[in-house]
């Protein structure tokens, strides 16, 4: 724009005498042009051609208004007349490539961005805008060779510092593209973009906090920027703030309709607070925009880690992943001019890497924690690689001490780097535990430091990736007619892939005593079966309370019998105290202490997560939870985004259906509470005007009138009709 404003008064300043007269009407074409007055500018532009209609300059500025507009085609015509009228104009040569590339003519653009160079060598944006062609065709070297001359003509060029940042970025080059961000927004401060861009690089160095200020700091200079409300979003969305998130995506969309990116993630956040309202016109909206995406060869906007929660096939499953995985190529095959070798025999013990983000306190560590240290020595060297710093639990601490080799990558954020460490270690096996999940550092796999690459636990899908060989599955999970579901190939566990650590993380659950209680006034002992106490194996539960019946079961496994005995033990009645009263922890019995498990669990984090075993004893009763002796307690302790309606609504009937039972869910998030509980409400009865009938029914004393669905409508209907009485 500057340069058109110098073109303006270099027109005004230079016109033939006849000109002069409308001089005032060329300032105001630049000055309602500057106020997006564009109409009124186009005007100028044309009585003023009526003056002069060869003027190459005239037809230059007529055009980028057109090109304003959106009136491409126009604009090509109108720079290509001025070209004709003034062939040494390297303005309209690099505006015409410009509108050229927006028609998606960019062979011909370049021709023209060429041209622009040929009489004008230090044509800094025709330097800046053939760099971006270049990067969009994916030669980063000379993309990168353009913005630098073009930085190297003017230094003070914040598009082009903030263009160089971003191929920066996409090469893992993150620091030096901070750097250039910031020349950028110094030399440009308004630079919306830029602000965004670079909250984009701080969100991948893990800087949440500047992160958020920079795309806050987009919206406040341009409040109608949709992509920085999709970015500021997202970090809600990292931070576990859905509310916040979904306010802000709702915000892209409106500023911006047809917004993928921010649709489907708005989708993913409705479904982790399980907000279903047109559930199925949103889930079909979403295979929509997942088909269409594919089918042009973009990356979709459904992440794979989330295609899962989707009715998508499992072709498009494996698409989805595959377009992320050929990006990582890309992304390596950028930078990396090594070609690692391996040895083609193999000597000594094998030498398996375990990879992972997860090494903490994370249900993956929950359920692996003891893998590293039950491996044969003797015939296996383990190596763990920690993509996450030490969060300082006993999760992190198990693993490192039970490996053989633990080592910290987290400090190395280079990804070339970090493949070279593994590689230098000779590891034979690499094991990607995260897959798509949060923290993966899929490149280092796309280096192939290691011959033969497997997927394992952590990520249950396919990675549609050529340098993972196998997924570690089994029958059951992946059968062997699932093969073209998935780009590896299947190595079958005997029985199942998965594994779990309960038994060292709760090893006081694996002794468990029924309890007899003293409730009543005759002193009568009952069966109290609602109630239990949990020990540690050190304690001798018979010396300190008494053992009034020991049964023993059998069960089968293979036609092998397994023994299972479960022991009744008295208590006496006060410890029921711990049942009335949840805010006392502990009574004494015989100078024992016994803990109240409900209180233990709330008052002791660390007990409850597993991280910390327990070695006293615990008493846990139904009455603690609110829950009476004989109900019966479903349960499902998943995260809520993992259920969808029609699930609920297949509990809601079980539980109509088993008299006295209880449905248990995780409050997780707590935000998806309120709304899963609005959508139970609304299964018994959605019009409202039915529900104004139900509470009429019910205050005339006929509550068997009302009917919770239409089956129940019709059975009261024939029963009525057949009753003659």
């Amino acid at each position: 724009m500057d340069y058109q404003c110098i073109i303006v008064y270099t027109v005004i300043n230079i016109a033939p005498p006849l000109l002069a007269a409308e001089a005032t009407e060329f300032t105001d074409g630049c000055v309602t042009w500057f106020k997006n007055k564009i109409k009124r500018a186009v005007a100028v532009y044309l009585q003023s051609l009526k003056l002069t209609p060869n003027s190459g300059i005239l037809h230059g500025n007529l055009a980028c208004m057109y090109y304003k507009q959106g009136f491409i085609d126009l604009a090509i015509e109108t720079y290509r007349r001025a070209i004709e009228l003034q062939p040494n104009f390297p303005d309209a040569y690099c505006n015409l490539a410009n509108a050229l590339k927006e028609k998606g003519l960019v062979s011909e653009a370049e021709e023209y961005y060429n041209g622009a160079l040929q009489l004008c060598p230090s044509h800094v944006d025709t330097l800046n805008n053939l760099g971006n062609v270049k990067r969009e065709q994916g030669n980063i070297k000379e993309a990168e060779q353009l913005y630098l001359k073009a930085l190297e003509y003017f230094p003070n060029f914040a598009a082009t510092h903030s263009n160089l940042a971003s191929l920066l970025q996409q090469q893992g080059k993150l620091q030096d593209a901070l750097m250039h961000y910031k020349h950028a927004i110094d030399i440009q401060p308004n630079f919306a973009d830029a602000h965004s861009n670079m909250g984009n690089t701080l969100r991948e160095l893990q800087d949440v906090t500047g992160a958020m200020i920079c795309f806050e700091n987009a919206i406040e200079i341009n409040p109608t920027f949709a992509d920085a409300h999709c970015n500021l979003a997202s970090i809600y969305k990292d931070m576990g703030n859905i509310t916040k998130a979904i306010k802000s995506y709702e915000n892209a969309l409106q500023l911006k309709p047809d917004f993928p990116d921010a649709y489907c993630n708005l989708a993913h956040c409705f479904l982790i607070v399980c907000n279903w309202d047109d559930y199925n016109d949103r889930m079909q909206n979403i295979v929509t925009i997942v088909e269409e995406q594919l089918e042009n060869e973009k990356i979709s906007s459904v992440h794979p880690h989330h295609s899962i929660l989707y009715p998508l096939s499992n072709k498009l499953r494996r698409e989805i992943a595959k377009r992320h995985a050929d990006l990582y190529t890309e992304k390596v095959n950028l930078l990396n001019t090594i070609t690692f070798k391996y040895p083609t025999g193999h000597q000594g013990r094998l030498r398996i890497g375990y990879v992972s983000s997860d090494f903490g306190n994370h249900p993956t560590s929950h359920l692996m924690q003891s893998i590293p240290g039950l491996h044969d020595r003797s015939r296996f060297e383990i190596f763990c690689y920690a993509l996450n710093t030490n969060d300082g639990t006993t999760f992190r601490s198990k693993i490192m001490k039970d490996s053989e080799h633990f080592i910290d990558l987290s400090g190395v954020p280079c990804n070339i780097k970090a493949a070279n460490i593994i590689y230098k270690h000779g590891i034979n096996i690499l094991v990607n535990m995260n897959g798509y999940t949060k923290g993966a550092r899929n490149e280092i796999f796309a280096l192939r430091p290691a011959p033969l690459q497997v997927m394992w636990l952590g990520y249950p899908g396919t990675s549609g990736a050529k340098y993972m060989d196998y997924i570690i599955t089994d029958e059951i999970s992946c059968p062997s007619t699932a093969t073209l579901d998935f780009s590896e190939k299947f190595a079958h566990m005997p029985y199942t892939y998965f594994v779990g650590d309960h038994s060292q993380m709760f090893p006081h659950l694996k002794h468990k005593y029924l309890v007899q209680v003293d409730r009543d006034d005759n002193d009568n002992i009952h069966n109290e079966n609602a109630a239990v106490i949990n020990a540690s194996s050190n304690i001798n539960m018979e010396e300190i309370l008494e053992v009034v019946q020991s049964i023993e079961l059998v069960k089968y496994d293979d036609y092998k019998p397994i023994e299972l005995e479960i022991r009744e033990i008295s208590i006496p009645n006060y410890v029921t105290d711990l049942t009335i009263n949840p805010e006392q922890i502990q009574v004494l019995v015989k100078g024992t202490t016994i803990y109240n498990g409900l209180s233990i669990s709330n008052y002791n984090k660390k007990i409850a997560s597993g991280e910390k075993s327990f070695d006293k004893i615990i008493f846990t009763s139904r009455r603690q939870y609110g829950l009476s002796d004989d109900a019966i307690v479903f349960c499902n302790f998943n995260q809520l985004y993992k259920t969808e309606p029609g699930v609920v609504e297949m509990w809601m009937n079980i539980l109509e259906k088993v008299p006295n039972s209880v449905l248990w869910l995780l409050s997780f998030p707590a935000a998806g509470e309120p709304n899963l509980k609005k959508f139970v409400r609304s299964l018994e009865l959605n019009n409202c005007d039915f529900r104004v009938a139900a509470s009429q029914l019910n205050a005339l004393g006929c509550p068997e009138l009302i009917a919770k669905n239409r089956h129940e409508y019709e059975e009261i209907a024939i029963k009525l009709g057949r009753d003659t009485n």
